[in-house]
């Protein structure tokens, strides 16, 4: 079993910057995948970015590429969305995912609650 939550969210302008974390219990985190998905009022949840268990490769939305960086400390337990240049069609909840492939459409074994950030213009 692997829980996780999400901190970091929150309120900023546009072009500003937030850092999302993902903690994760368990000692087995490091053989999971990790994802970063949002989800919008009335839209589909998507893929914003996944990196694979090593921290080597990474994969992210054409949205996203060159804002947003993902990364992973299997010491701490701890995945990380450093997000740049946000816009306001950033907005959304944010979730983080442990699951089976860092490709962004593979099987995700657990969720954490959430976390909002909103991007005012």
């Amino acid at each position: 079993q692997v829980q996780l939550v999400e901190s970091g969210g929150g309120l900023v302008q546009a072009g500003g910057s937030l850092r999302l974390s993902c903690a994760a219990s368990g000692r087995i985190f490091s053989s999971y995948a990790m994802g970063w998905f949002r989800q919008a009022p009335g839209k589909e949840r998507e893929s914003v970015a996944a990196i694979n268990w090593s921290g080597i490769r990474t994969n992210y939305a054409d949205s996203v590429k060159g804002r947003f960086t993902i990364s992973r400390d299997n010491a701490k337990n701890t995945v990380y969305l450093q997000m740049n240049s946000l816009k306001p069609e950033d907005t959304a909840t944010y979730y983080c995912a442990a699951c089976n492939t860092w490709s962004g459409d593979g099987t995700c074994y657990y969720w954490g609650q959430g976390t909002q950030v909103t991007v005012s213009s």
